[in-house]
């Protein structure tokens, strides 16, 4: 199993950041330093995504000789989470974005001894509508996504992407942002975008939420649309021990648009 690409930064305790959907860990942009000042954060490109090939996981022995237990599943998330769990082998802090924090919840529930804090970016248990979960994404609209990534995938990235900043402060600017880093480490392979989006349409961790139980900051933009707000307050409540902080004219990207906001958010809860 090859090693994923990751950049560190800092000094501290160990901040891991992961991406979302189709995007790679250089999206973080400059509050990684911020962040760095306090502690040791590693940016991870997920796999087939940015600096990381493409990965597959065949066993629960890592290249550095830590033995994991197996998956429950060769599901997706099951396999990444296997891959992170063998290269950050000590607990760490884990903040995850989007589909980063889905397999934040994942990873915690599988190896709960790896993980000391959690961070939740514009997250939600559950991307897609159930008949008792509506704060979701329509599931013909993600099979839409799914269609057209064969199709064009380099344009629906970019149609992903002004659904993140709908309805944000400065959207224009930052959809501008967004496109100009997208492809700044590469292409991500085709494979890699199949299997995130299988993940949000199969994922539905609500009825493990009550059993993670480390502390947990649930951060989101209040003009989200793509993770509504009603699903990180759903978060809130539902992990023993977590929080949520609203940034006020944030959607889906709120480490971006309120950089400064985002900092203090989380700097405070790390240092609680």
């Amino acid at each position: 199993m090859t090693d994923l690409h990751v950049e560190t930064q800092g000094s501290g305790a160990p901040l891991l950041l992961i991406h979302g959907w189709g995007m790679h860990g250089g999206m973080w942009g400059g509050v990684v330093a911020a962040l760095a000042q306090d502690n040791c954060v590693h940016v991870v490109d997920l796999p087939g995504h940015g600096f990381s090939g493409k990965q597959e996981v065949e066993s629960g022995k890592s290249e550095r000789g830590t033995h994991l237990p197996l998956p429950t599943s060769h599901s997706p998330i099951d396999q990444i989470v296997a891959q992170l769990a063998a290269q950050f082998p000590e607990p760490l802090i884990v903040c995850g974005w989007s589909l980063g924090g889905q397999i934040a919840l994942r990873w915690a529930t599988l190896h709960p001894q790896q993980i000391q804090r959690l961070v939740l970016i514009s997250s939600t248990p559950c991307f897609v509508q159930q008949e008792d979960w509506t704060c979701a994404m329509a599931a013909d609209t993600l099979a839409g996504f799914a269609a057209s990534l064969t199709e064009n995938y380099t344009l629906t990235l970019r149609r992903f992407l002004a659904l993140q900043v709908r309805g944000s402060d400065n959207e224009r600017e930052l959809l501008a942002n967004l496109r100009n880093a997208l492809f700044s480490r590469g292409e991500p392979e085709l494979a890699a975008l199949q299997a995130g989006l299988d993940i949000l349409r199969d994922s539905d961790q609500r009825a493990v939420l009550a059993d993670i139980v480390q502390p947990t900051l649930v951060i989101a933009g209040e003009r989200d649309t793509l993770t509504p707000l009603a699903a990180s307050e759903y978060l809130a409540s539902t992990l023993p021990n977590a929080r949520l902080a609203g940034i006020k004219g944030a959607a889906h990207a709120p480490f971006m648009s309120h950089p400064e906001h985002f900092i203090e958010q989380l700097k405070n809860f790390l240092h609680e």
